[in-house]
């Protein structure tokens, strides 16, 4: 099976100097300044600097210089402190004092506090450092309700020339506020320099079922409605909102994950095949899904809030945010009329996953004789684990050996950790960062599949159904079961992915 939809990135990070034969195929970089804001925050902490650091040892990154910016008052020398903090405890391979000292020095920081001519001045020292005109990468790892400022400062600055700017989710809370967002954006910047960044959409798992899907006769032919039941997506978390109450309270999990994570996903389960994999192709083949999309009616969802949320720090002890949802989509074209979308996500729940379910229609039963088990263990599954381990699993009916026909379920299954290449694997940050700095907007959402997705949203938004409790710890209210009947969801899992061998 395929390793992935694009080029091979990277390289075994078991050797601490780039391998030139590794990066040989992909296309020099200019120098590039990346300018990253919210740079002491905790996504900064946690993914932005390893992730650096990570693309810096493996060759990938052409010579970089990182401006961090936030409102903590420190200096470049503590700010490389903390830095160092967060690569030791979050870097996926170990930190070498070689790799560090060399990394370090690309770090500067300049207090937002301030003010934008400062940024400004530390943005024209690192060009000046780099040489010639490199391009700029604007990361804004700031609140929605920030963007605009950043935006108009980058304007005002005269920071947008050569430049790109990542933007993180959500792209505004509703139709309005995502329209009025992307009138800022436009004012200043091009649509082509604007990534909207979808961290499930950089996982290797995700970009797997293009490559499952568009280079395998086996499968395009029964990706339809003729022959698949109903599609589920699910990503449960076992963590609180863990001390983002004020964000959550005003967002919701609907918001937060929904429109800008879930059916992301469901568009690259959906899409028709694009003409080329390219950026252009594969967004046009997304923003068709979206527009196939049925409006999401309120009684095709369920709301819950996990037992113990009011009792959160800030947040209201009447609040009615969810924490939890669970709905029913529908695409109205040819492929896909019929098929239910089933989306689920929440947070305390009682496991950590993040799956893609497909699950086939049942052939006729009436050759097997009575008591043969066919069909007795559910539909025929193929399922994708989104997860790093990035795990697919296809499940079907065998004879069990012995004498008689007696059926039992059986899979098959493959993880990226098995293929020999799994050394090249680059953590979903990374690849996006990088795919924004060479300019491929395959893998991130555009304004117009964002403000679709706000639009089919608007009735559950206007008037939303009641929230249901749920214990922590468990897979929601009970009511997600009625939703989905006479189907099951496929999450607890019956059987357990196997490990590595």
């Amino acid at each position: 099976m395929a390793h992935s939809a694009g080029r091979d990135y990277g390289r075994d990070m078991r050797d601490q100097q780039p391998d030139d034969a590794a990066v040989s195929a992909i296309p020099p970089l200019a120098p590039q300044v990346v300018v990253l804001f919210g740079a002491t925050g905790d996504l900064a902490r946690r993914k932005l600097l390893p992730g650096l650091l990570h693309l810096t040892r493996s060759g990938l990154l052409p010579d970089v210089r990182i401006v961090g910016t936030s409102l903590e008052p420190m200096d470049t020398d503590a700010f490389r402190t903390f830095a160092r903090s967060a690569c030791s405890q979050f870097s996926r391979i170990p930190v070498t004092a070689g790799a560090w000292h060399d990394f370090a020095g690309r770090l500067h920081y300049t207090d937002q506090s301030a003010g934008a001519p400062t940024l400004a001045e530390a943005v024209a020292v690192a060009e000046q450092d780099l040489g010639g005109t490199p391009r700029r990468l604007h990361y804004l790892s700031v609140p929605p309700v920030a963007a605009p400022a950043v935006i108009h400062a980058l304007r005002d600055e005269r920071l947008v020339a050569r430049s790109r700017v990542i933007m993180e989710k959500p792209f505004g809370t509703d139709l309005q506020s995502a329209r009025r967002l992307n009138g800022i954006v436009h004012e200043v910047f091009g649509e082509e320099q604007v990534f909207r960044i979808d961290h499930f959409l950089g996982k290797e798992a995700a970009q797997n079922i293009l490559a499952l899907r568009f280079a395998n006769g086996l499968f395009e032919p029964i990706w339809n409605r003729h022959f698949i039941d109903h599609i589920q997506i699910d990503v449960a978390e076992t963590l609180s909102v863990n001390g983002r109450a004020a964000f959550y309270e005003a967002t919701g999990a609907y918001r937060d994950m929904v429109v800008t994570h879930l059916l992301q996903v469901l568009a690259f389960v959906a899409m028709e095949p694009p003409t080329a994999l390219e950026p252009n192709a594969i967004s046009e083949e997304k923003n068709k899904v979206f527009r196939s999309l049925l409006p999401i009616s309120p009684e095709h969802l369920i709301r819950g809030q996990y037992a113990g949320y009011r009792d959160e720090p800030g947040v209201s002890l009447d609040s009615s945010t969810e924490t939890f949802v669970a709905l029913k989509c529908e695409i109205d074209n040819w492929r896909w009329a019929g098929v239910p979308f089933y989306l689920r996500t929440g947070k305390r729940m009682a496991e950590g996953a993040r799956i893609i379910s497909i699950a086939f229609k049942e052939p006729p039963k009436t050759m097997f004789p009575n008591g043969s088990g066919v069909g007795e263990f559910g539909t025929d599954h193929l399922t994708f684990d989104l997860a790093e381990a990035s795990r697919l699993s296809l499940s079907f009916y065998g004879k069990r050996p012995g004498p008689g026909m007696r059926l039992a379920k059986q899979s098959l299954q493959f993880s990226l950790y098995e293929d020999q290449a799994h050394g090249e694997l680059l953590e979903a940050y990374e690849r996006l960062i990088y795919d924004a700095m060479i300019g491929d907007r395959s893998l991130f959402a555009n304004a117009q599949g964002i403000e679709r997705l706000w639009e089919v949203s608007e009735d559950i938004l206007d008037t939303p159904p009641d929230v249901h409790p749920y214990p922590e710890e468990s897979w929601g209210p009970d009511a997600i079961h009625e939703l989905i009947a006479p189907r099951t969801w496929r999450l607890p899992f019956a059987r357990k992915w196997r490990g590595p061998h």
